[in-house]
């Protein structure tokens, strides 16, 4: 399972801790402003129905008082409910047989012992609250009042808070992405150093006063680079001196070796076939010896000029005897590319020697370019191709394919493809390998800053 990173880890962090604080003060201020219009809204029938209840009772003075009208006679709107209990009987302002199904049993017996109260209710499905009001031992007057509209604001208080707590929440995340930004920036740079010197630019440093915190691992990566630069120059250059020593005596060797075979057929088939061995041998030793030295001197700067790569290519091929059809050009790609000649002759050579040696021939030499001034030379070949599990390490150093192996070939260095990678990173590029479709493989080399 892949590991989360350390930022969206922080930003998430970030995210979850503005969430729970803004819930929390969500829940406070909602219940807090709740309660608040609630006492409110509560106190305000109270008195409405105490007025109310003052202007009933003064109503009912005397014998047989209109009980109806004196009830139709409060402006209670259209958010309050008036009843009257009298001498067991129920009045309202309106033929309603179950008025008193409204008021509470508890509030009921409350008011019977001469108390006032008020009770939160739900009537017809809504909020309501009913307050209740004795006027004399045998009359209680109740008012309901409904609470619909305080309802509906606590229901939009809830919304506008909640939005409220999620736009916190992406605010602590987008604090989170930027807080981690720019705190992870000076590792960002060390990352970056350290690919760049993976990628062949050795001089990478760090600068140890950009970061106060990070100048001892500034000042420790710049110490590990300038001592990897010395261990690479000095193996490069002891590579250099043992192959530059090795040339004269192997020119000796291959002299006196070639003087010996030409008089193979004097001597007698033991002999002969010793001489042949010899001269085998000498000759890949010699091969060794140059691709160890062009190693060596890979390193230095690529030389970049105006080169025909179509004719280059045409050449190399024929040199070969490869047939000119195998040659393709891609539609629009001009002739002309600002390259090291050199480099980009032993890189396409190589990777033709390759195919002719391990796939058994050449099927096609492809030329073209992409996007981002970026162009590629490709080589086909009909061989099996190379193994998934060999791609990753088959242009390293002394590395030779399962193909090689199969074939008993020996006569490889093991360095020809290792060039191929070395002269593609001098030009800003790339080699790679894939299989070809039809069957066998097919090698990439792709070149960056190559058009005029």
């Amino acid at each position: 399972m892949r590991r989360v990173g350390l930022r969206t880890r922080v930003s998430a962090a970030f995210a979850i801790g503005a969430l729970l604080l803004s819930a929390c003060v969500t829940l406070i201020s909602y219940e807090l402003v709740r309660r608040t219009l609630f006492s409110e809204r509560e106190r305000t029938a109270v008195r409405a129905t105490y007025f109310d209840a003052a202007a009933v009772d003064a109503g009912l003075a005397g014998r047989n008082p209109p009980v109806i009208e004196v009830l139709r006679s409060l402006d209670t709107g259209t958010d309050r409910y008036v009843l009257l209990e009298r001498d067991g009987q129920w009045y309202s302002r309106f033929a309603d047989p179950d008025a008193s199904a409204a008021i509470p049993a508890a509030l009921q017996a409350m008011a019977e012992r001469g108390e006032a109260g008020a009770q939160r209710v739900r009537r017809d499905g809504q909020p309501a609250l009913v307050v209740a009001v004795p006027l004399s031992s045998s009359a209680v007057f109740y008012e309901v009042v409904s609470l619909r509209e305080l309802e509906r604001t606590l229901q939009v208080l809830a919304l506008v808070l909640a939005a409220v707590a999620i736009m916190v929440a992406g605010g602590g995340a987008a604090l989170g992405w930027y807080v981690t930004r720019h705190a992870l920036y000076p590792l960002t740079a060390v990352a970056d150093a350290a690919r760049t010197i993976a990628d062949g630019d050795l001089d990478a440093r760090l600068d140890p006063h950009a970061e106060p915190d990070l100048a001892e691992l500034s000042t420790s990566f710049n110490h590990m680079a300038d001592e990897l630069n010395r261990r690479i120059e000095r193996d490069r250059r002891f590579a250099a001196d043992v192959s530059h020593e090795l040339r004269s005596p192997l020119q000796t060797l291959a002299a006196a070796a070639s003087v010996i075979d030409r008089r193979r057929a004097d001597l007698d088939p033991k002999a002969a076939a010793a001489v042949g061995l010899i001269t085998g041998e000498i000759t890949r030793f010699q091969a060794l010896v140059a691709d160890l030295l062009e190693l060596a001197r890979s390193d230095r700067p690529t030389h970049r000029e105006s080169v025909d790569v179509r004719q280059l290519a045409d050449r190399i091929c024929r040199s070969r005897g490869i047939a000119e059809d195998v040659l393709q050009v891609q539609a629009d790609t001009p002739s002309v590319w600002r390259v090291d000649r050199r480099r980009v002759e032993q890189a396409l050579g190589n990777l033709i020697d390759n195919a002719v040696r391990y796939g058994g021939e050449v099927v096609a030499v492809r030329i073209g370019c992409t996007a981002a001034d970026r162009c590629f030379v490709e080589v086909d070949d009909s061989g099996p191709g190379v193994a998934e599990q060999d791609r990753a390490v088959i242009f390293d150093r002394f590395v030779r394919g399962r193909a090689a192996h199969a074939r008993g070939d020996t006569d490889g260095t093991g360095l020809g493809l290792s060039i191929v990678a070395q002269h593609a990173a001098a030009h800003q590029g790339s080699v790679s390998v894939t299989d070809r479709p039809g069957g066998g493989a097919r090698f990439r080399l792709e070149l960056a800053g190559c058009l005029p």
